[in-house]
């Protein structure tokens, strides 16, 4: 896929496009996922609240206007933690009231902020990664991975790999500037 997270919006937002769904969903059931678990909930009551946010999602996306100086994150965050809150509450009016029960003492992490950022950093590249390495032959992005993730050099990859040390910075160049596009205007 070679649209940014812009455009793939903007695709959302235009029409129905099966491609941008499935990518968009890609990239984001994972992180909504590990969001529900993190404050809590069960893994089915998390996959609940994946399936309740792409509810919500199919609905207000096709008249969702992306602007570039507001945070994408953020406002998906705030879906994502009003349905939990939504359903947290419908489930505290079932639950008889007890002093100390755990779902009254059930909140989110004193760092919410830092753990929102975070999550959604790991689970946006993460899958941004995996959806595009399909994208480049092997070697390309091994030459990447290593010198990148693993740290290692360009000329001990390139010996590895039967490369050129120029061919493995045009990899990584490569795959980080595909990255770069595939993620403008989500982590900001």
């Amino acid at each position: 896929m070679t649209k940014t997270p812009a455009s793939l919006l903007d695709r959302l937002r235009n029409s129905f496009d099966a491609d941008a769904w499935a990518h968009f969903v890609a990239l984001y059931t994972p992180l909504i996922y590990s969001w529900g678990r993190r404050v809590g909930l069960q893994d089915q009551d998390a996959v609940d609240l994946v399936q309740e946010v792409f509810a919500t999602l199919i609905q207000v996306l096709p008249t969702f206007t992306y602007d570039q100086h507001k945070s994408f994150r953020r406002w998906l965050r705030t879906v994502t933690i009003n349905k939990w809150r939504n359903r947290r509450k419908q489930w505290n009016e079932k639950m008889p009231r007890e002093p100390g029960d755990a779902v009254n003492r059930l909140a989110l992490p004193d760092d919410v902020e830092a753990f929102w950022e975070a999550e959604y950093h790991r689970h946006l590249v993460g899958q941004a990664l995996a959806i595009m390495r399909a994208d480049f032959e092997e070697k390309t992005w091994k030459a990447c991975w290593e010198v990148v993730v693993a740290g290692r050099s360009a000329g001990d990859v390139a010996a590895e790999l039967g490369l050129t040390v120029g061919a493995v910075y045009a990899a990584k160049f490569r795959v980080l500037d595909r990255l770069r596009q595939e993620l403008r205007g989500m982590l900001d």
